[in-house]
């Protein structure tokens, strides 16, 4: 919310575009086909929301860089942002095509537009520099949160200096919030941070996650199920199709009925998965080996 305020004053600009299926705070103008809790939930993309605040926000389809294109040729200088989640994972994980986020930083720079890149659930998770660091994009803004705070609630967002500068107190653009700054959430993301900078410790998360696909991977063969594993670093997703996923009208085909019986025999047997299709499995540091096996036994179990 902050950082698209902030890209409205910057810009003069009014419009912003989303992708189906990404999930960016429950702010009015962007609960426009939200994934995440509104995809499990069925929810209508929103009621409470007025049209006219509705009408400023553009919809494209995840991976699709010719209706964003598209977008900008019939709304050339009303654009403000292009918000995205640079892989996404609130449809579920998925990965961004190749070109696709290069398509998004030429045109936004083309038209004079800003590009968001919504790192909350990748930023320091799958790189110390977020999923911008391992595509070589730089965003003009950024948005963080969840991680950063150790597990306690924090959010951030930062950017190009002649940008953040907007920001009150230095520029115009209100800003506040009571819990700014909370002291125990930011020794709790310091520490957070100064674990994550340690040598091999991406290296371990991946290398964790892969036993764990891998082992997925051999149940659902072992028991000639089909099913689509997604990952990116140490995000994962199962879905229960066995078409290519890459946009939320492909994630949507997936079978949530057979997830849901998933997700209680895997619960009955101690082990929480994602409570929905459309959510992302996290592997940290504190994930044993022995965690990984128990997990795959268990699922192989649940698959049989």
């Amino acid at each position: 919310m902050s950082a698209l305020r902030l890209a409205r004053a910057f810009t003069g600009r009014d419009k912003v575009v989303k992708f189906a299926g990404g999930y960016h705070g429950h702010a009015d103008g962007l609960l426009v086909k939200a994934g995440s809790g509104l995809a499990t939930l069925s929810l209508p993309s929103s009621p409470g929301v007025p049209s006219s605040y509705a009408g400023n926000t553009l919809l494209a389809s995840y991976n699709d860089a010719e209706a964003v294109t598209e977008l900008f040729q019939n709304y050339p200088e009303q654009i403000a942002a292009v918000i995205v989640e640079p892989v996404a994972a609130n449809m579920g994980v998925v990965p961004p095509q190749p070109g696709f986020l290069n398509s998004l930083r030429s045109l936004t720079s083309d038209f004079g537009a800003l590009l968001i890149f919504d790192e909350v659930i990748t930023g320091f998770r799958v790189a110390y520099g977020g999923a911008q660091s391992l595509y070589g994009i730089t965003p003009d803004l950024t948005c963080l949160g969840k991680i950063i705070g150790g597990g306690l609630p924090v959010g951030a967002y930062g950017g190009k200096r002649e940008i953040m500068e907007m920001m009150a107190p230095t520029g115009p653009v209100y800003q506040a919030g009571t819990l700014s700054g909370n002291p125990l959430a930011m020794t709790a993301g310091i520490e957070t941070l100064k674990v994550l900078s340690q040598p091999g410790v991406y290296e371990k998360l991946g290398n964790t996650t892969s036993r764990l696909e891998k082992g997925i991977t051999e149940a659902a063969s072992a028991s000639n199920l089909k099913l689509t594993i997604s990952r990116f670093a140490s995000l994962l997703t199962i879905f229960f199709t066995d078409n290519q996923v890459f946009d939320y009208d492909s994630v949507s085909g997936a079978d949530t009925a057979l997830f849901g019986q998933f997700f209680q025999q895997l619960l009955s047997e101690g082990i929480y998965w994602p409570p929905s299709q459309f959510e992302a499995a996290f592997i940290s540091l504190a994930h044993s080996t022995e965690d990984i096996d128990l997990t795959i036994k268990v699922i192989a179990q649940a698959f049989n």
